[in-house]
């Protein structure tokens, strides 16, 4: 036979679901997840039986932990010994365990995640608790299997007393699986199994009277009722675990944050770390000093803070920044009949109390057979003594012992077992004292046969023996919750002077897109005027805002997109620096651009409004509390039609008049109110009724009769008219015509369009930006007072072939 004919084929997407499916099947049922009844994954089931066996007992000495790593890779569990030494680490871990089931001796790792010394170092033996664990394990009480080599048994699962697996919790990973319950306080665990085994049906609100939620070995504060309900009612839910803390007020005005308890599986130097370099890195200005000061008395972790910091305000950020406040999900899957299931509270409970059923049930059915063994014989010993001369003389004249015991038999109808014992019975049993002894006992072992019976007869009693043994375990191991529960969740508010020291500034944003934050020192320093700042060749600031780092700019674009920047996230520039580009402080796409700035101090603010006029007329306007955002990216502002985009966006308090001016010259002046309010994407409604080749190419805002409206066309000609000139009308309208275009062949042409538009109320400086790229600046004064339909003058000498671009007014300092 050739090498190739011993081989099958096979596919191999056959060959490796196969091996993976047996391999998952391993993993989840052997591995990772523990069993509903005793609360342990296979590891740790077999650490413990190990060191039972091996009388490693709460009441022996201390013994090598590398002994009991060895008994159990080389009967148990063939894997390597860190696997097994870690789960045992675990097991003596007083900060991860509700209870340690394995009392150690030695150095056991700590809360700074410091890990054990190794094996062969440390020593151990069982706690007292685990031996509630193991408590009737040789009365048959549950199923024994061979080992991986068939040279021993070890037990399927542990008799567990206590209901484990809710009490010390658990968490691992599988294949499709994991698992994650919490420690549970002993009383309140052990009270909800009697009460559910006192009524079955009890309802999940009844037992969460009684289990409130979870209690972790560190304690802590754990916030969420919901996640808590949810949890014990599907096994899946959210809380949060919050450290307890306390502020303390020091000499001089000075303040700390004292730290007592830290959330469950947090690491404490991990922990110290990162508000260490919160303070290293001035994230929150405030803090002094971070110290841990853990010892004999406890864990304490010491903020200290400067002279007049905003204690509340810092222990938030740290709160919100920090593991000092985490979430905890539960995901309370175990082993229910060799499968994993998703189990609720009380899911968890029956299967412990069916557990404890057969446990009682086959340990009372084990005492019972030696009990009525016991009778059996005792019942022969009294019987032999009323008989004992002939018993004597039999036994005299048999051969041997064997002839004793077969001649007892037939004679007196003995059974074989009581044969023997009267065979091995010692002479001194034979005085009066002791025969009377054996019908007292004969008598209390009928009366334990006759309870233990009555206990199998009866399931009642049954599960009176059961609450019995486990409120003697409540009262002998049950300690006082250590976590504090609160139903509400509650939210974290930072004020952002926490993290940010207030500061007025100047915020400037350039015509080519260049942003940056000035200090009001740099800006003195530099001469203290707009001229000087600091700008690319060819490019002029556009608006300089005079805001404070711990306000929020609501930078809205042409697309009708908008994106909220906290100041004190502006890069810091020097005056005369350029700054930086906007996209790289905010993502602006590439075809999109900035019109409009916005700064706001209180997003709650009463009575104010975002409005914005698109190119083809539509005027909308959103409360300003819409616009409040966590978010750094793009957030649609408002709905835009096809072709149409934003030319102008403004704050208002809905009090004033609002002019729209088309490029043909139409002139539009309605009352804001006209506007309702509209949520923050809706589209708006018509400002103006415009031709079909018309634009709108400026929105300004305006109230009473004073001041002048100054128009401009791309060849640089300029009117003002008086306020008073353009009527109030409704809105939607056609509006009047504020402009007249001079045409024809022999006349000088004032211009095609017009390209802006101001409401003067004193002298501004208008800057104009060519085609060409050329910068002109103009007074508003130059340009005449006319009557609202004039032809204007040139105020600023432009050549028909490089016509103005963009015109806007510069900002005064």
């Amino acid at each position: 036979m050739s090498i190739l004919e011993q081989f099958l084929p096979a596919f191999l997407e056959e060959v490796v679901g196969d091996r993976f499916g047996r391999y998952s099947k391993y993993i989840i049922q052997d591995r990772a997840i523990p069993d509903v009844r005793d609360g342990l994954k296979p590891v740790q089931r077999r650490i413990l039986y190990a060191m039972y066996d091996a009388g490693n007992t709460p009441d022996k000495q201390y013994r090598k932990s590398a002994k009991t790593v060895g008994d159990v890779m080389g009967n148990y569990h063939p894997h390597g010994d860190s696997s097994i030494y870690e789960g045992m680490v675990r097991m003596a871990q007083p900060w991860k365990m509700g209870h340690v089931l394995v009392d150690g001796h030695g150095n056991w790792g700590s809360l700074d995640d410091d890990p054990a010394a190794a094996m062969r170092y440390t020593e151990a033996r069982l706690s007292n608790i685990a031996m509630e664990l193991l408590r009737d394990i040789e009365k048959r009480t549950v199923l024994f299997k061979d080992n991986f080599d068939n040279s021993a048994k070890e037990p399927v699962v542990l008799p567990a007393r206590y209901p484990n697996l809710l009490v010390n919790g658990v968490s691992g990973i599988s294949a499709g699986f994991a698992t994650e319950i919490p420690t549970h306080n002993l009383r309140e665990v052990i009270d909800a199994c009697i009460a559910l085994m006192e009524k079955p049906d009890l309802a999940l609100e009844d037992l969460m009277k009684i289990v409130r939620g979870p209690d972790f070995p560190t304690g802590g504060l754990i916030m969420g009722e919901e996640g808590i309900r949810e949890a014990y009612q599907t096994g899946k839910g959210r809380i949060y675990i919050r450290s307890k803390s306390f502020i303390d007020d020091l000499k001089g005005g000075r303040q700390q944050i004292v730290i007592t308890e830290i959330p469950y599986q947090v690491v404490k130097a991990r922990l110290v770390t990162a508000m260490e370099n919160i303070r290293l890195e001035k994230r929150v200005e405030g803090i002094a000093e971070v110290r841990d000061e853990s010892g004999r008395n406890g864990l304490r972790i010491v903020v200290e803070l400067k002279k007049d910091a905003d204690a509340q305000g810092i222990l938030a950020y740290l709160l919100k920044k920090t593991d000092l406040q985490v979430t905890y999900n539960f995901n309370m899957v175990a082993i229910v009949n060799k499968t994993p299931r998703q189990l609720g509270l009380k899911d968890i409970l029956s299967a412990y109390i069916e557990h404890q059923r057969e446990v009682v049930t086959y340990r009372t059915k084990f005492d019972l057979e030696k009990a009525e063994d016991r009778a059996h014989v005792v019942e022969g010993l009294v019987k032999a003594l009323n008989l004992l001369d002939e018993i004597i003389a039999t036994i005299k004249a048999s051969k041997n012992r064997q002839d004793a015991q077969n001649n007892l038999v037939e004679k007196f109808t003995f059974s074989e077992r009581q044969a023997d014992a009267i065979l091995t019975l010692q002479l001194y049993r034979l005085t009066n004292l002791e025969i009377t002894s054996l019908e007292k006992e004969l008598k209390e072992v009928m009366k334990r046969i006759a309870y233990l019976r009555s206990i199998l007869d009866s399931g009642k009693k049954l599960i009176g023996v059961i609450k019995e043994e486990l409120l003697e375990i409540r009262e002998k191991y049950g300690i006082d919750r250590r976590s504090d529960i609160q139903g509400e969740v509650e939210e974290l508010k930072v004020n952002l002077e926490v993290i940010v020291p207030a500061e007025d500034v100047f915020v400037t944003l350039s015509h080519d897109g260049y942003i940056k934050r000035t200090s009001k020192l740099s800006f003195t320093r530099s001469g203290g005027e707009l001229g000087n700042a600091g700008v690319k060749e060819g490019d002029v600031i556009r608006s300089l805002l005079d805001v404070n780092t711990i306000d929020q700019l609501l930078l809205f674009t042409r697309k009708g997109q908008y994106y909220q920047l906290p100041v004190h996230l502006i890069p810091e520039f020097k005056w005369k620096d350029t700054g930086t580009a906007v996209v790289n402080v905010v993502p602006i796409p590439k075809d999109d651009s900035i019109v409009s700035i916005i700064p706001v101090k209180d997003f709650e603010e009463a009575e104010r409004s975002i409005v914005f006029v698109t190119r083809r007329g539509q005027v909308k306007r959103t409360e300003l509390k819409e616009y409040k955002s966590t978010r750094s990216t793009a957030i649609a502002a408002v709905k835009l039609g096809e072709g149409d985009e934003v030319i102008r966006v403004g704050i208002s308090d809905n009090s004033k008049e609002l002019i729209l001016v088309s490029s043909q010259g139409m002139c539009i002046r309605f009352a804001e109110n006209e506007v309702n309010a509209m949520g923050r994407v809706a589209a708006g409604v018509r400002g103006i009724q415009l031709k079909d080749e018309d634009e709108i190419i400026a929105a300004e805002w305006v109230s009473g009769d004073e001041g002048e409206v100054l128009v401009l066309t791309e060849l640089g000609y300029a009117k003002r008219s008086l306020l008073l000139e353009y009527p109030v009308q409704g809105r939607g309208g056609k509006g009047v015509a504020t402009f007249e275009f001079k045409e024809g062949k022999r006349v000088r042409s004032n211009g095609e369009k017009l390209i802006g538009a101001f409401y003067c109320k004193e002298e501004r400086e208008l800057v104009f930006i060519t085609a060409s790229g050329a910068h002109l600046t103009a007074s508003t004064e130059k340009a005449p007072i006319e009557d609202r339909k004039s032809t204007g003058k040139s105020i600023a000498a432009v050549d028909k072939k490089d016509i103005i671009a963009a015109v806007f007014a510069r900002t005064d300092v």
